[in-house]
C-alpha cells in the first residue's frame, strides 16, 4: 500500500511517497507499518554532507587534536588491514618460492655442468703433472712445481697515500719470514718486509720501492715491473722498443732471483707506447692481484725453504740456548 503526493514550496515542486505494510492479526486488528518513504530532496542533503566534509578537513588542517582520533581509527582498523592483506602476501609468497625453486634448479644444473668441466681439467692437469714430474726427473731438474701455502688475513692498511702496505694476521710463530710471497685468487700482491710474531708488513706491487722480475706469457720476453705509486698500475723497466709486447698480454713471474716463485700471474699489459729516438718502450701494466679488495690471502713458501726452515727448527732445539743460528745457508 503506498500513496504519493505534491507540495510546492515557492517555484520548487517536491514530490514525496510513502509505502506502508498492511497486515492483520489473528484477532482482525489491522497494522500498518511504513516500508520507506522516499524524498526527492537530495540535493539538499548532499549539500549538508559536502559543507561536513569540508569542515572536517578544515577542522583536520588547521587543529592537531585530529591527530588522536586519527591515530586510534588507525589502531583499530589495522587487524582488518592485516587480515585483507594475507591472501596477496600468500600469493607473493607462493609465486616467490615457486621462482626461487626453479631458479635454484636451474643453478644447480648449470653448476655440475661447471663442475664436470674443471673436473676433466683437473684430470688432464694431473696427467700432465706426472709427465712434468718425469720429463724433470730425467732431465735432472731440481726446480720445485709446487709451494706450501699458509692462509692469512688482511688486518691493516697503511693510511699513508704514498705507502702501498698492508698487514696480514700470520707472523714468526706460524713460519712467516722476510722475502716470502703474497698472493689472492689472482696473482702476486708483494712480499713480505718485516714481521713480529702474530702478524707481518706486506710492502705491495704498486709501491714505488717494489720491483719484480716477470716475463711475457705468451712469448717469454723477460722484463722488471716496478711499481709507480698509483693504486692499479705498474711499469716495465728497460724494456727495448723492439720487443714483442702488445696490450692485453699476460705477464708472469718469471722466477728470477729466488724471491717469486716462477709461473704465478702478475700483470696484464694496458698501454704500449714507442716514443721515436728513445730505446726503450713506455709499458704500463695492471696488476692481476685485488690489492685494494683482497681480504683472504696465502703467503706462498718453497719446499725447499720449508725443509731449510724444519731443518733450523730441528738444530736450534739440538743447540745451546745460547747459540746462534743464521738464516742463510753460509751460517749452517
Amino acid at each position: 500500500m503506498g500513496e504519493c503526493f505534491a507540495e510546492k514550496n515557492g517555484p520548487v515542486l517536491h514530490l514525496r511517497c510513502s509505502f506502508q505494510l498492511v497486515t492483520k492479526t489473528p484477532l482482525g486488528i489491522t497494522t500498518i507499518k511504513p516500508i520507506f518513504i522516499k524524498d526527492s530532496d537530495v540535493g539538499l542533503r548532499m549539500l549538508v554532507l559536502a559543507v561536513l566534509s569540508l569542515l572536517l578537513i578544515f577542522t583536520d588542517y588547521k587543529f592537531r587534536e585530529m591527530d588522536v582520533l586519527r591515530s586510534g581509527l588507525t589502531t583499530l582498523i589495522s587487524p582488518i588491514q592485516y587480515v585483507v592483506d594475507i591472501p596477496p602476501r600468500m600469493m607473493e609468497w607462493l609465486n616467490r618460492t615457486t621462482s626461487d625453486y626453479q631458479v635454484l634448479l636451474e643453478e644447480n644444473e648449470g653448476l655440475r655442468g661447471q663442475s664436470l668441466v674443471l673436473q676433466r681439467k683437473l684430470q688432464k692437469m694431473t696427467a700432465l703433472t706426472a709427465e712434468n714430474i718425469r720429463l724433470r726427473e730425467l732431465l735432472k731438474s731440481t726446480e720445485q712445481i709446487d709451494e706450501e701455502v699458509t692462509l692469512a688475513q688482511v688486518i691493516g692498511v697503511d693510511p699513508d697515500p704514498f705507502s702501498h702496505e698492508l698487514v696480514v694476521n700470520k707472523g714468526s710463530n706460524e713460519g712467516v719470514r722476510v722475502g716470502q710471497p703474497l698472493v689472492d685468487a689472482s696473482g702476486i700482491m708483494g712480499q713480505v718486509i718485516s714481521n713480529s710474531r702474530f702478524s707481518s708488513r706486506v710492502l705491495l706491487l704498486t709501491d714505488s720501492r717494489h720491483a719484480i722480475p716477470v716475463q711475457v706469457n705468451r712469448n717469454g720476453v723477460r722484463a722488471i715491473a716496478v711499481g709507480t705509486g698509483l693504486t692499479g698500475e705498474l711499469q716495465l723497466l728497460h724494456l727495448p722498443g723492439t720487443a714483442d709486447i702488445i696490450e692485453g698480454d699476460l705477464l708472469i713471474s718469471s722466477g728470477l732471483g729466488g724471491r717469486f716463485p716462477y709461473g704465478y700471474p702478475v700483470a696484464t699489459v694496458g698501454q704500449v707506447r714507442h716514443d721515436p729516438g728513445q730505446p726503450f718502450a713506455n709499458v704500463k701494466v695492471h696488476p692481476n692481484a685485488q690489492l685494494t679488495r683482497s681480504r683472504q690471502v696465502l703467503l706462498l713458501t718453497s719446499r725447499e725453504k720449508a725443509l731449510e726452515n724444519e731443518s733450523l727448527g730441528e738444530l736450534s732445539q739440538q743447540m745451546p740456548p745460547d747459540a746462534v743460528i743464521n738464516d742463510s745457508a753460509e751460517g749452517l
